[in-house]
């Protein structure tokens, strides 16, 4: 038998390491010296050892490692367990591949243009949200404002609250110069009854919304836009859905319009 300083060196593994590994049943000393406290070994569990690294190494946690050693799980149950932590590998290699291509994108604006982008694009899940809402069709888009009056005052007379920030969903495929697809939004904190000219109902979520915040007057929020589009392409991604305007800050602030806060969300899919 060895002492655990000895098995520490010719395993090359941490004596505090070892400790633990005997702690949670994983690899125990054949014998503990009553005298001095040292954990002994024999050269057998050398072997021990190695399949605990090695199956460490493939990235099973030690709670799946105690239960291999310890029950002599067979053949098709191990499988099963190497099978799903490859499933996991292979999803955080694909989250990584789609960083790295956002960094490449980033790398060549900066080349390109020689600062920093203005916008920053990121990807969010939206979760649904319980809301009061008016689509009509509006004969152009600056003109969607005109619905939110009619939705608070809806919401008020009904002694609603509104439980976040306004919202615009635009329903058509592409921009259109007139007659245009508007859905207004407000988030409710609880169900109120709708009219024929309000309905209330669950906004759907989104599970991959490419998200990015402009601060100004909205008239120059088309060329946030087009650095929204040009990022969805350039990663990879394609539209799959309406796009949302979220007024985070807007005219109830006051009349500098230069102050407000708009997010725009564009349901994004892998291309």
């Amino acid at each position: 038998m060895i002492r655990i300083g000895d098995f520490s060196k010719l395993s090359r593994v941490p004596v505090k390491t070892l400790r633990y590994y005997d702690e949670m049943g994983l690899l125990e000393p054949v014998e503990v010296d009553r005298s001095s406290g040292y954990r002994l070994y024999e050269y057998s569990q050398l072997s021990t050892l190695n399949r605990i690294l090695a199956l460490k190494d493939l990235g099973l946690s030690l709670e799946q490692i105690a239960q291999l050693l310890g029950e002599g799980i067979p053949p098709a149950q191990l499988r099963g367990m190497l099978r799903m932590k490859q499933a996991e590998i292979q999803h955080q290699v694909g989250e990584e591949q789609a960083r790295l291509a956002r960094v490449e994108a980033r790398l060549r604006h900066i080349e390109q243009e020689g600062k920093m982008p203005k916008y920053d694009v990121v990807i969010k899940k939206v979760e649904p949200q319980l809301a009061a809402a008016v689509r009509r069709v509006i004969p152009a888009y600056e003109q969607v404002g005109q619905l939110y009056g009619e939705l608070f005052a809806h919401v008020g007379q009904h002694g609603g609250r509104p439980a976040g920030p306004p919202l615009a969903i635009y329903h058509d495929h592409e921009f259109r110069e007139r007659d245009a697809d508007v859905e207004a939004a407000v988030p409710l904190a609880a169900l109120l009854p709708g009219s024929e000219q309000v309905s209330v109902r669950e906004l759907p979520g989104i599970e991959q919304a490419a998200s990015m915040v402009f601060k100004g007057a909205y008239e120059g929020i088309g060329e946030a836009y087009n650095t929204l589009l040009a990022w969805t392409g350039t990663n990879g991604y394609r539209i799959a859905g309406p796009v949302r305007e979220v007024y985070l800050r807007g005219p109830e602030s006051g009349p500098d319009s230069s102050s407000y806060v708009t997010e725009v969300q564009v349901p994004v899919e892998k291309a």
